[in-house]
């Protein structure tokens, strides 16, 4: 029996590990551009009141199901909330200058860093990146939204669960589904597992 994945909480478990100054204060100016009080998003998005304020004010990291949460509250996708600078639309990104955003462990030993394969722009009806699974690491989840997903497996062993029902993946292996289908992963090898992961409309 495959056993479910465990929940995160917003304790603190499955932090987004970005600039919390940068992500609580963009937070903040979502929030107040669409005229929430602090009490309304928190309702929205089913956290307390005081953990809310804490996030914007960079002294506490939210969960990523949490994310999800705040930004369908706020009407954007969490993909804005990373972005680094507006400007030029890049073509070309090199090896070791792409953005990184890693995932807090939950045990020691465990990870997932996403590689931006395409930046974050408004511009863009893609989102790409690289998923990076340290050996016994999982995602945040599972978690459901709009959108069309498919990825490859470059390196490692995989489970992807979607819906209800769970995929071994190897090296080679491809898929696509529905994001708005339950979906999660975790690396069930002994060597980092790497996924190159395409999804629309960016989200993340």
């Amino acid at each position: 029996m495959i056993e479910p994945p465990r929940k995160s909480g917003d304790n603190g478990e499955d932090k987004i590990l970005a600039n919390p100054a940068r992500l609580g204060g963009r937070l903040k100016l979502a929030r107040q551009t669409r005229g929430l009080t602090l009490k309304a998003l928190s309702l929205a998005a089913d956290c307390s009141e005081s953990l809310l304020s804490k996030i914007e004010n960079g002294k506490a990291s939210p969960s990523l199901p949490m994310l999800h949460r705040l930004v369908g509250a706020l009407g954007t996708n969490i993909g804005w909330l990373f972005e680094e600078a507006d400007g030029e639309e890049g073509i070309v990104f090199r090896s070791g200058t792409r953005p990184l955003i890693g995932l807090d462990p939950l045990r020691r030993g465990e990870g997932i860093s996403l590689e931006r394969i395409i930046p974050y722009s408004p511009g863009h009806l893609l989102q790409c990146n690289i998923h990076h699974i340290e050996a016994g690491g999982q995602s945040a989840g599972p978690i459901q939204h709009i959108g069309e997903e498919v990825g490859y497996v470059l390196a490692g062993e995989v489970e992807l669960m979607v819906g209800e029902r769970t995929f071994r993946l190897a090296v080679g292996d491809s898929f696509v589904f529905n994001s708005e289908l339950p979906h999660w992963y975790r690396n069930v090898g002994s060597e980092r597992a790497s996924i190159f992961w395409v999804n629309t409309p960016a989200t993340f």
